[in-house]
C-alpha cells in the first residue's frame, strides 16, 4: 500500500481484508471437513494431508494482521472503518485456533488403534458433534460475508445445543473406559476429538459475536461456563 491513498483506495483495502477473512474461514471450515473424512473412511494419508496444510492457514493469518496494521498506520480509521479491522483482526484469530483444531483431530487420527472405527456406535456422537460444529463455522462465516445479524444470533444459541451433545459424548464414551487398557485409549481418544470440536463450536460463537460488534457497535458476550 502506498503511503497515501485516496478514500476510494481504503474502502478496497477494506473489502479486500474482509475477503481475506472470509476466505481463511472457508479454509478452517474445509480443514474440518477433510479431518472428519479421514476419521470416518480411516484414511490416514488424507489426515496428513490436513496437517500438511495448516501452514497455509498460518500463512493467512500473517497476512491479515499485516493488512490491519497497515491500515491503521496510514488511515487513523474510526467508527465503523475501525471495526472492520478490529473484527478482522479478532475473527482471523478465532478462524486460526479452529484451524489447529482440525490439525489436533487428523493427528489425533493417526494414532487410533487399527479398526477403532470400524463400529459406528463407537463414534456416531463424533459424526453428531462435526455437523453441528462445521454448521456453526459455516453459518458464522456467512454472516460476516453477508452482515446478516440474525444468522450471527442463530449461532450465538446454536451453543447450548452443541454443550448438549458434548456432554452427551463424554457419557458414550464412559463405557469404553471399563474395556481395559484398549478401551480408555480409544475412548480418551475419542472424547479429544469431541473436545476439539466443541471449542470450535465456541469459536463460531465468538465470530457470530464479532459479527454482531461489527454491525451494531454492541459487545455481547455469551455466559461463562
Amino acid at each position: 500500500m502506498n503511503e497515501q491513498i485516496t478514500r476510494h483506495e481504503y474502502i478496497q483495502e477494506l473489502a479486500i481484508l474482509q475477503q481475506r477473512v472470509s476466505a481463511m474461514g472457508n479454509a478452517s471450515a474445509e480443514a474440518i471437513k477433510k479431518a472428519m473424512q479421514a476419521l470416518i473412511e480411516k484414511n490416514k494419508p488424507l489426515a496428513q494431508q490436513v496437517m500438511d496444510e495448516d501452514d497455509r492457514i498460518d500463512d493467512m493469518i500473517v497476512e491479515i494482521e499485516n493488512r490491519c496494521l497497515l491500515l491503521i498506520a496510514k488511515q487513523q480509521p474510526i467508527a465503523h472503518d475501525l471495526r472492520i479491522i478490529a473484527t478482522g483482526f479478532k475473527i482471523s484469530t478465532d478462524i486460526e485456533r479452529i484451524g489447529d483444531h482440525a490439525f489436533d483431530i487428523a493427528r489425533t487420527t493417526l494414532e487410533l488403534p487399527e479398526g477403532a472405527t470400524d463400529t459406528q456406535e463407537h463414534f456416531r456422537f463424533i459424526i453428531t458433534l462435526a455437523d453441528c460444529a462445521t454448521k456453526m463455522l459455516e453459518t458464522a462465516i456467512h454472516s460476516y460475508e453477508t452482515a446478516d445479524i440474525t444468522l450471527a444470533e442463530q449461532v450465538c444459541r446454536q451453543d447450548e445445543e452443541m454443550d448438549r451433545q458434548f456432554a452427551q459424548a463424554f457419557q458414550e464414551c464412559s463405557p469404553l473406559m471399563s474395556k481395559g487398557a484398549a478401551g480408555v485409549r480409544l475412548g480418551t481418544q475419542l472424547l479429544f476429538i469431541a473436545h476439539f470440536l466443541e471449542r470450535i463450536g465456541d469459536h463460531a460463537v465468538n465470530i457470530a459475536e464479532w459479527v454482531i460488534y461489527l454491525e451494531t457497535a454492541e459487545r455481547i458476550r455469551k455466559a461463562k461456563k
